[in-house]
């Protein structure tokens, strides 16, 4: 029960599309990543997401449409809805998800994080 300094815990993130898990909440975990450039079109049939922009901007693709996200504003992606965050600068963001939830769903490729770490 400790305050957490999400500008320190950023620091420790290594690099773009490598999320860090910061906390565990009601069976969900609060990750923090970094976006740079674009990620991976995917979905998560049994998880709803929340991005939260700490700081930075980024877009989140649809197939559809795209929509901007603005520091200090954040986007629900509902479950089995594909999307893509693209990032033209880096962008830090808070992330809430299920425990059981991949970074790119229903995607297995070079951005796929199996396991995280706690920073």
């Amino acid at each position: 029960m400790n305050a957490i300094n999400l500008e320190e815990k950023l620091a420790k993130v290594p690099g773009p599309y490598i999320p860090r898990i910061v906390g565990e909440l009601n069976g969900q975990y609060v990750k923090l990543v970094r976006f740079e450039g674009p990620f991976v079109m995917h979905s998560h049939p049994n998880e709803d997401e929340m991005f939260f922009v700490v700081k930075g901007s980024f877009r989140m693709e649809y197939e559809d449409r795209a929509v901007d996200i603005r520091e200090g504003e954040f986007v629900i992606v509902p479950r089995g809805v594909r999307h893509c965050p693209v990032a033209d600068r880096e962008c830090q963001v808070l992330l809430f998800e299920p425990k059981a939830t991949l970074n790119t769903g229903d995607v297995r490729d070079a951005l796929t994080r199996e396991s995280l770490e706690w920073v």
